[in-house]
């Protein structure tokens, strides 16, 4: 293949230095599944969501994996045909151009950036449970994790160490992650276990049968209380792309990271289920003293039930979460670090993002930048208003359907000449996709609608209107205004000269063109 030829076919996709062949299978889904972080994940989300859908937990949570699968389905096809660190913004670019590319790849670091620091803050705060538990719970430890000063000083030694390891080699994040995640999983199948014992022995507090009915989102009744529940499921599967971010670091990038986001969104969808299933049939969903319909309760689910659960070992779930957020934290750290850097890399961000550090081979730049942005907004956050800093986090749901629901439509348009060629292109490459794509969007929309109550999320407004709503559209709109001032100052990717459009077109136009001079 000509040097013409082989520039048509990539689009001027190119390798930016970073340790190719170091993340295997295994370890591409133990950081996914760190990233999703379970253990914290699911504390925060189920009593919400158990207030909204009641037994049908386990429905909605199938529900909010459908679309997370098909979206991966797209993923997938684009991984294989490009494999590039930039994934969102670099598939995004490829199929619609420079602009919608360029806005999903502020998408992905905004959302990601905001989890970052949200993840720290969760950190902070069940580590002085933890250390409150161990002393004998007298209660004062743990408040000390309310006070702003306290709070932010240890938020900002956890993202010191989780910048550190993630600028390391990612063979020092695998090795960490293996113990983090393992010890977290190990946990929560013990929780699930005895919870399950409880129940059989009838020493549970609320016992309720498992029924099929559970699985049944008709059962639910309302369509809002779906909706709700599904906004919730979105965000209990997010960032499992994070897996696809790495794809120039794994072997076999053009199979490895698909896999690998296939069977993470799969497993931990398994370990949700199992989970939801054993509290649900060991409190029930009343709004007794450990009902999880108990609103006082609702927000630690794990912690309330942990002692009735586990007795003396209970301290073991508040040490699950804990190591689930630091875990997540620093692999959350991988993903706005290698999309910036392949941003900085095709000239779309000042070219210092685009810089690998020569010993770990990894974007070391992008992975300061990001950890220092997170640090200061939420030291910020916190000092301003913890309903602004929790509103910020509310407002993720949008920014999560808003890049997701663009990877999955990029995936559909840039394999549109290729639908029918096959049955699996059909599935993998157009329906499973756009059904995806089309589900995020109508979330996106519905939130966006939704949120402009001034009751949304804190109850916080301006002008009467929530608070959520200006957040999420005020993320947005950065994004566009920093897009523009990138367009004056570094017009060529906008021209689209470092990373070009529609790749099967223009290999053709080469290999027309090579053909003709070749006559």
């Amino acid at each position: 293949m000509s040097t013409s030829q082989q520039t048509a076919e990539t689009g001027g996709i190119t390798k930016k230095g970073l340790s190719a062949g170091t993340v295997g299978v295994v370890g591409a889904v133990v950081i996914g599944i760190s990233t999703i972080a379970p253990a914290y994940t699911l504390t925060a989300s189920l009593g919400p969501t158990v207030s909204e859908v009641g037994f049908q937990v386990p429905a909605i949570i199938i529900v909010g994996f459908l679309p997370m699968l098909l979206v991966a389905f797209g993923y997938r096809e684009l991984n294989t045909r490009m494999p590039d660190s930039g994934t969102s913004f670099t598939w995004a670019t490829r199929a619609f151009g420079p602009w919608i590319g360029w806005m999903a790849g502020w998408g992905l670091v905004a959302a990601t950036v905001i989890v970052l620091s949200n993840l720290a803050g969760i950190a902070v705060e069940f580590l002085f449970l933890l250390i409150d538990q161990l002393a004998g719970s007298p209660g004062w430890i743990a408040e000390l994790a309310f006070n702003p000063f306290i709070n932010v000083a240890v938020c900002l030694l956890f993202m010191l160490g989780a910048t550190f390891i993630s600028y390391r080699d990612l063979q020092t994040t695998q090795k960490l992650q293996y113990v983090l995640v393992g010890f977290q999983v190990l946990v929560l199948v013990l929780f699930t276990v005895v919870a399950f014992v409880h129940v059989a022995n009838g020493t549970a507090y609320d016992a309720s049968p498992v029924e099929l009915s559970w699985f049944n989102p008709f059962a639910v009744g309302d369509f809002g209380a779906v909706v709700a529940g599904l906004s919730l499921s979105i965000f209990i599967f997010w960032g499992w792309d994070v897996v696809l971010t790495m794809n120039e670091e794994t072997k076999h990038p053009e199979k490895t990271p698909g896999r690998a986001a296939t069977i993470t969104v799969i497993i931990v969808a398994g370990l949700y289920l199992l989970l939801s299933m054993s509290l649900l049939s060991f409190a029930g969903v009343g709004e007794g003293e450990l009902g999880l319909g108990n609103p006082d309760i609702q927000g630690n689910v794990f912690f309330y039930l942990s002692g009735p659960i586990l007795g003396p070992l209970a301290f073991l779930v508040s040490l699950a979460v804990l190591t689930s957020s630091a875990a997540s934290l620093q692999s959350t750290a991988v993903g706005p670090a290698r999309t910036l850097l392949a941003m900085g890399h095709y000239g779309a961000l000042p070219s210092s993002f685009a810089r690998v550090n020569p010993r770990f081979f990894t974007p070391g730049y992008a992975t300061i930048v990001s950890a220092v942005v997170a640090s200061v907004f939420y030291a910020v956050m916190r000092f301003a208003s913890e309903n602004v800093l929790w509103d910020t986090i509310t407002a993720l749901g949008m920014m999560i359907c808003f890049y997701y629901g663009l990877t999955a439509f990029a995936c559909v348009w840039y394999f549109r000449r290729q639908w029918f060629d096959s049955v699996r292109m059909f599935f993998f490459a157009f329906l499973f996709p756009i059904v995806g794509g089309v589900i995020l969007a109508i979330l996106f929309v519905i939130t966006l609608v939704d949120s402009a109550d001034p009751a949304y999320g804190s109850g916080s407004n301006i002008g009467g209107v929530g608070l959520v709503f200006i957040l999420g559209v005020a993320i947005i709109l950065a994004g566009v205004v920093v897009m523009i001032w990138q367009r004056i100052r570094r017009p060529a990717f906008f021209r689209g000269e470092t990373l070009t459009t529609d790749a099967p077109e223009s290999m053709r136009r080469a290999l027309r063109a090579g053909n003709g001079a070749r006559r």
